[in-house]
């Protein structure tokens, strides 16, 4: 079976999502803050709380295709997968349950998102997430989905009657915003393997996520978190 970048990209948002249930729980701001994340700017006590953005207002501020250039095309949206999902061989992640991960989106209601392929390859895409929240909860809970997944370096995700063999690696996140996570994550299936890096920026109360093919998330992150930042 060849493992096709939007299949893998699907299975990143199903793992992601397996964690994203801890991220609406009411304790969350009291916990620390994971060493996985890397703050680079102070937030004062007294600071001004920043207006959380619609997500009406959030789809403005995604890539589009005038944006990233000539050989991109935007991808429709999928519809939300079905298929059971059981992880195994990574308790941080079996605990939640293989339920919790059947869907598209992390669990924050301010949301919008966009895929594109580059040149109509399906092994080369990109695809573009933004959340608005408190910067509390969005620190919190992406601190929580990469740490989780980054405390396994191999596990296996059972879609359906489809076995993937899953790694995932750390990565140094370009000092952008406030925050910043990283990772490189390995599907294999049987021979088949694919690479998708995903790499997430927080600007106070804004979560960038890139993700997709290594070179085209290095493209453009900073383009998405220019963009995601900017007032009009």
């Amino acid at each position: 079976m060849r493992l096709h970048t939007t299949t893998v990209t699907s299975l990143t948002s199903l793992a992601i999502l397996a964690l994203a249930g801890c991220t609406s729980s009411s304790t969350l701001a009291d916990d620390p803050v994971s060493s996985a994340s890397a703050p680079t700017q102070q937030e004062g006590k007294h600071s001004p709380v920043p207006e959380l953005l619609s997500s009406a207002a959030l789809s403005k501020r995604l890539l589009a295709e005038s944006d990233l250039g000539e050989g991109y095309s935007r991808k429709p949206q999928q519809p939300r997968p079905q298929d059971d999902v059981v992880v195994s061989g990574c308790p941080a992640l079996e605990e939640l349950g293989g339920d919790a991960a059947v869907g598209d989106s992390l669990d924050f209601p301010r949301k919008a998102k966009a895929s594109f392929t580059y040149m109509g390859g399906s092994d080369s895409e990109v695809a573009e997430e933004l959340y608005s929240d408190t910067a509390a909860k969005l620190s919190r809970g992406a601190s929580r989905i990469f740490d989780a997944m980054i405390s396994c370096p191999t596990y296996r995700i059972l879609v359906s009657s489809t076995s993937v063999d899953m790694g995932t690696e750390q990565m140094a996140a370009p000092p952008l915003g406030d925050e910043q996570w990283s990772q490189l994550l390995t599907y294999s299936v049987g021979p088949q393997r694919s690479v998708v890096q995903q790499t997430a920026i927080r600007i106070a109360n804004v979560l960038v996520i890139v993700s997709g093919s290594p070179g085209l998330v290095d493209a453009h992150l900073a383009q998405a978190v220019d963009k995601a930042q900017r007032t009009r």
